[in-house]
């Protein structure tokens, strides 16, 4: 995990920064009477979120980024955002993509306090993939708006939850299966968010959610289950679309191939509690971070749930 923080009234170490953090940039100073610049930032290998708020209005002139970038703008605002044909406006509680990430762009903020979130692009391809798609372009978004105010509102969710309950703490954010579940969950947020170019093929999905596929899919979550896995991973390991996958967990096991991985790193996390020193040194949090598990209260009632007691007092006293 890496964080950062920047605190400056100069002008050109700001720009100095920005074009280090982000990429090349050239801003201006709008109101040169005051040009405070405070941000931070925490980053995993394949997401970064950030906090900026300047007391300034400061233009921009961005290259291209080469990763999606989305912008919650928390006070304040940003005017004359233009990319390739497009120029908006953005204020309090919009949450946008900035441009697609090989498109330069420019704009202006004005005396604002927002959210920089910022994650690789194949993240979407890996979510979104089929097994049948395998060559196929990447999945890319088609527009910059949500396409919904409740959907904003749910991807805002997102990259707050992410930010105060994975990036807050590096313990947790260092833990593989936390780092690469967080940013599955934010790219499939982004994909449920914006309009994007992903499609699926649907004639065979039927035809092809039989039980042997399902055995397949089944068995490689049990011998993968303690790694990185995407929906696409375990669809493309039982040789189906995403769909059929999809179609053949509700129809026969009336869950989805996610929950269903869930639960059994849910029971992988009961076995090392049971196994543990009681008067040992693991905890209930690290052991729940292992098998991917970030939010501490959430495990607890998802434990609770399916065992009937709490993780600590199985920790505690395992017979």
């Amino acid at each position: 995990m890496q964080t950062l923080t920047f605190d400056s009234d100069d002008i050109e170490r700001t720009e100095e920064f920005l074009s280090h953090a982000y990429a090349k940039m050239n801003i201006g100073n709008g109101t040169p009477e005051s040009s405070r610049a405070r941000i931070s930032r925490s980053a995993i290998e394949s997401l970064s979120i950030d906090e900026l708020d300047l007391d300034f209005d400061m233009s921009y002139a961005v290259t291209p980024l080469g990763r999606i970038c989305l912008c919650l703008v928390h006070e304040g605002t940003i005017q004359q955002h233009t990319f390739q044909g497009v120029e908006d406006a953005f204020g309090p509680g919009d949450v946008v993509s900035f441009a697609p990430p090989e498109l330069p762009y420019a704009g202006r903020i004005c005396s604002a306090r927002y959210n920089i979130t910022m994650l690789d692009s194949a993240l979407l391809t890996q979510v979104a993939a089929n097994a049948d798609t395998a060559g196929s372009d990447p999945v890319r978004l088609t527009g910059h708006r949500p396409h919904s105010p409740a959907a904003a509102l749910r991807l805002r969710e997102t990259i707050v939850y992410v930010r105060d309950h994975v990036l807050a703490d590096p313990a947790v954010a260092e833990q593989p299966l936390v780092a690469s579940t967080a940013a599955q969950h934010l790219a499939a947020s982004v994909l449920a968010t914006f309009p994007h170019s992903a499609t699926e093929r649907t004639t065979s999905d039927s035809r092809d959610a039989h039980p042997a596929m399902l055995r397949r899919a089944l068995a490689y979550i049990d011998d993968h289950a303690d790694g990185p896995l995407t929906v696409a991973d375990i669809a493309s390991a039982a040789r189906v679309t995403v769909r059929a996958l999809q179609y053949a967990f509700r129809r026969h096991l009336g869950t989805t191939p996610l929950a269903h991985l869930r639960q059994v790193r849910l029971s992988r996390a009961h076995h090392d509690l049971l196994n543990a020193e009681p008067e040992g040194d693991a905890t209930v949090t690290e052991i729940a971070a292992r098998w991917g598990f970030w939010h501490p209260g959430r495990f607890a009632a998802l434990y609770r749930q399916t065992y009937g007691r709490s993780p600590r007092q199985t920790l505690r006293d395992p017979s």
